[in-house]
């Protein structure tokens, strides 16, 4: 009898542990830390050294990138979030800093999709938090330049124009980017940018959403009949795997074209891409690079989509049919921002990172198991998501 009170006893605290877990984040907290974290870091980092990128092992400061790389405007982006999140008119003057070295991305010829990264998180947050005209004008050129990659043939955005071995290619991180060309039709744009975003979702979402509700990452396209090729991989383990980041692009994209097109085939697309990610994640809630290496469990984790997959869960909960379902996918989303903000994958004193534990592009042995700077962006924006739908459900039940 005594053991079984001690099991039970055991049992409840574990529990009560995991409901803890579960439903507590202190986002003020740790928000407040990372803006500290960021304003330590803008002591030595200048715009005129570059943008932070990644962290190699046994190195504790950001290496460099230029205006060119992809992940450029992810930099400018925390320090947008660090002042949203703090009112410190100091980060105003940084991120302001940081974000106009990208202007000229909006105005050259677009040599990838990765327009809507580079400028929507830069440009995009300041336009939001300040409402900067300047800054609208260059969102608006920078949709236009998306567009030019646009190929009515197939109806999609040609995601790499350089990687001429996959035809036309249309990635699933390209759904990221359709928020860039919806927002510029409703401030002033043209409307053929929504149609544009609009196709390119439709497209995606017929041909890279496998039927057990897994993603490609590259979708291949004849460029003159638009026909179907074949959907195979670049960053996954496989061509029929299921690579982490590319489902959470999918899940936070989804939900995007929803709320903007209020087509039901794109929140049916959103839950059911969200419910494979969930029901595949391993114990610890934080998944593998891929769910399908076979190294697994000695594979490497990748925070970044854990905190990508956070931000796009609370979104999809607005729009879901039912609140016990948008509780599920808060509760989701609230489960992975506690285990992001706390080891192993809080940097805390370890380095200038955020998050610890991201895998960039695995099989071309790059960016593995470091800390990688859209981890950190996309981890300050579930914190603020999370916080500001703490803020209003605790304003509703006073009401």
């Amino acid at each position: 009898m005594n053991r079984l009170f001690l099991l039970l006893f055991v049992l409840t605290l574990t529990n009560c542990s995991n409901q803890e877990k579960n439903s507590v984040v202190d986002t003020k907290k740790i928000l407040s830390q990372n803006v500290e974290k960021t304003k330590e870091t803008l002591k030595v980092l200048t715009p005129d050294q570059g943008f932070a990128r990644n962290i190699p092992k046994e190195q504790t400061n950001w290496e460099l990138v230029g205006v060119k790389d992809w992940c450029s405007g992810f930099w400018p982006g925390v320090i947008w979030y660090a002042y949203e999140a703090s009112g410190d008119e100091e980060l105003r003057e940084q991120a302001e800093k940081f974000t106009a070295p990208l202007k000229s991305i909006a105005y050259s010829p677009a040599e990838n999709h990765d327009i809507g990264f580079m400028l929507y998180t830069s440009y995009g947050n300041g336009y939001r938090l300040t409402n900067n005209e300047e800054y609208k004008n260059v969102l608006l050129a920078a949709a236009d330049t998306l567009a030019t990659l646009y190929n009515p043939n197939v109806g999609s955005i040609l995601s790499w124009p350089s990687q001429t071995q996959f035809r036309h290619n249309t990635i699933i991180d390209n759904m990221m980017n359709l928020e860039l060309l919806f927002w510029a039709a409703k401030n002033g744009g043209k409307q053929e940018l929504y149609n544009v975003a609009e196709s390119h979702a439709l497209v995606t979402m017929k041909n890279l959403v496998r039927k057990d509700s897994a993603i490609y990452h590259v979708g291949s396209f004849d460029e003159n009949t638009g026909d179907f090729l074949k959907g195979q991989t670049h960053q996954g383990y496989a061509d029929e795997s299921m690579w982490a980041r590319g489902q959470a692009w999918g899940i936070y994209g989804f939900s995007v074209a929803y709320r903007e097109t209020h087509r039901k085939e794109f929140l049916d697309t959103a839950i059911k891409v969200s419910e494979h990610y969930l029901n595949r994640l391993p114990q610890d809630g934080i998944p593998y690079w891929d769910f399908d290496d076979v190294n697994i469990p000695d594979a490497p984790k990748d925070a970044s989509a854990a905190a990508i997959a956070a931000c796009g869960l609370l979104e999809l909960s607005k729009y879901v049919p039912s609140e016990e379902l948008s509780k599920k996918y808060i509760t989701a989303a609230r489960k992975t921002i506690n285990l992001l903000s706390e080891a192993p994958y809080y940097s805390g004193e370890t380095n200038q990172a955020l998050l610890l534990h991201s895998t960039g592009h695995l099989p071309h042995d790059s960016e593995i198991d470091i800390p990688i700077i859209y981890a950190d962006y996309y981890f300050m924006e579930a914190l603020l998501r999370l916080q500001k739908m703490d803020e209003n459900s605790s304003q509703l039940a006073k009401s």
